[in-house]
């Protein structure tokens, strides 16, 4: 629905800027949210001039005091080399973060909504991974800040709902990519354009046959917005992205193909905790959201692409 006031956490981040956009075309209020920690102000520039759109610096580790009509809560480095980089804050962005964002929700009883992760699920025991998968993580690895916070993040949704009766909803959100990621965050897609565009060696880790789903951004975004609209009983966890499955080594060299890259692929050891697959059942969100990708991957590769090549200059 229009000419709501929605807040956005982490609005200024890849997902979050789109996230912003959509919102606004919809003709909403949004006020976007962000310490600036792995966002960018360049997200959001072709935002600043819209009377509708507020940037507000700030980090969710604090309470916020705002009024608004929804909560999108995206508000936490997202890939591994920058919530390592400082894993007690990440934790705390999870965790405080809810557990502010949550109390606000409450007190204006409003809609909040969970950008969950398919981290939850750890290097997952069963393929795809469905919602009631409880999951495979290591409480005390590299990536333990990220996926427990997260996981933290779901049970205080939970709590919320069932003790104070507040419409929460969490999506799990697989991996996903498009303009506006950031050339160093360390994910594959970025590291693989940004190596072929440079003419680099690409580093694909292992033996290349681990596995990842790729959803291009605008898919997503349309998937968090057709959750947060759903009725209240529509709680979730649902997992949004695609279920096509690629291998590192496909993905490398579709990325080879498409920018004409001659750069020849490397193999270096898997990092520890790396899972080895990763594919969503989205059978929940295809019933319950009507919602399922229309971006194919070499069709989200060709603007990601375009995007990448001014930082590869």
């Amino acid at each position: 629905m229009a000419d709501k006031r929605i807040l956005v956490t982490g609005g200024s981040g890849f997902l979050g800027s789109h996230l912003c956009e959509a919102l606004l075309r919809k003709g909403n209020e949004v006020i976007c949210v962000d310490n600036l920690y792995t966002g960018s102000k360049r997200n959001i520039d072709a935002l600043m001039d819209n009377r509708r759109f507020e940037f507000v610096r700030h980090d969710v580790t604090f309470p916020l005091y705002i009024e608004c009509d929804e909560i999108y809560n995206l508000a936490c480095p997202a890939s591994p080399i920058h919530y390592q980089r400082d894993p007690v804050q990440t934790v705390k962005t999870c965790v405080h973060g809810a557990i502010n964002l949550l109390g606000l929700a409450k007190r204006l009883r409003v809609g909040i909504l969970q950008a969950s992760t398919s981290e939850v699920y750890g290097d997952p025991a069963i393929h795809p991974q469905t919602e009631d998968y409880w999951g495979h993580v290591n409480p005390v690895g590299p990536r333990s800040c990220y996926d427990e916070g997260k996981r933290c993040a779901e049970t205080l949704f939970h709590c919320y709902r069932v003790q104070c009766g507040l419409p929460t909803k969490i999506v799990r959100i697989f991996n996903t990519y498009g303009p506006r990621m950031r050339p160093d965050d360390g994910r594959v897609v970025s590291n693989f354009i940004m190596q072929a565009l440079k003419g680099e060696p690409l580093t694909v880790f292992g033996d290349g046959s681990q596995t990842r789903s790729f959803c291009f951004v605008s898919d997503l975004v349309d998937g968090m917005i057709r959750m947060m609209a759903a009725p209240d009983e529509c709680a979730g966890p649902i997992n949004l992205g695609n279920p096509g499955e690629f291998s590192m080594l496909e993905l490398a060299e579709t990325i080879l193909e498409l920018t004409g890259s001659k750069s020849k692929i490397v193999f270096r050891p898997l990092p520890q905790d790396d899972p080895k697959q990763r594919r969503p059942d989205i059978t929940q969100a295809e019933k319950l959201l009507n919602w399922r990708p229309t971006v194919s991957l070499r069709e989200g590769l060709e603007p990601t692409i375009a995007y990448f090549r001014s930082f590869a200059r």
